[in-house]
């Protein structure tokens, strides 16, 4: 990266500096959910047209752009800022699950999805949640996983197999159709 940038102009260099500069002084995390955001509220949070009957729980501010940028979700979200992990010595923010808390008894959704990474982590974190979460009578959802579209069985491994044949869903036919 050094030898890229002794080779451009050096006020190219220092725009980049502004530039970076720019963004650590104005970029924050969203007060409701956590997201990345210019304004005390970000985009999600203050559109009024957003289905606030659920809340999309990502793990990361990554996790929650890549949700929103993929456009197949009109919820809202919150960012956990970590997640569950023994292991690594890594817990949920308390102040995040706290807010999560507030949010879910303020809005009152309908459903909680959890939208965490397919691995053990993901799967403690969910467990960590709905047990927290058990007492606000709110439905808890998991995004399914399994193959990918496009993938090739001959590629997935074994644990991917099972959790796609354990998840299966069952297809129409011109009999169950008009059901």
């Amino acid at each position: 990266m050094v030898f890229f940038m002794l080779g451009k102009d050096p006020e190219w260099a220092k725009s980049l500096a502004r530039a970076v500069t720019d963004i650590a002084d104005s970029v924050r995390a969203c007060r409701e959910c956590g997201a990345i955001t210019t304004e005390e509220l970000c985009p999600v949070c203050s559109d009024a047209a957003r289905n606030r009957n659920k809340i999309c729980v990502v793990e990361t501010q990554e996790d929650c752009a890549a949700m929103e940028q993929s456009g197949i979700y009109d919820g809202l979200y919150h960012v956990l800022g970590g997640r569950y992990s023994p292991l690594d010595d890594q817990e949920i923010p308390e102040g995040s699950l706290e807010s999560l808390k507030r949010r879910i008894a303020e809005i009152k959704p309908d459903e909680i999805i959890l939208a965490l990474d397919p691995r053990i982590e993901g799967d403690l974190t969910a467990f960590t949640l709905q047990e927290e979460l058990s007492g606000f009578g709110v439905r808890i959802s998991r995004l399914s996983y399994g193959l990918p579209v496009g993938g090739s069985i001959g590629y997935a491994d074994r644990a991917t197999l099972h959790v796609a044949l354990d998840t299966r869903r069952e297809m129409e036919t011109a009999e169950t159709a008009g059901d």
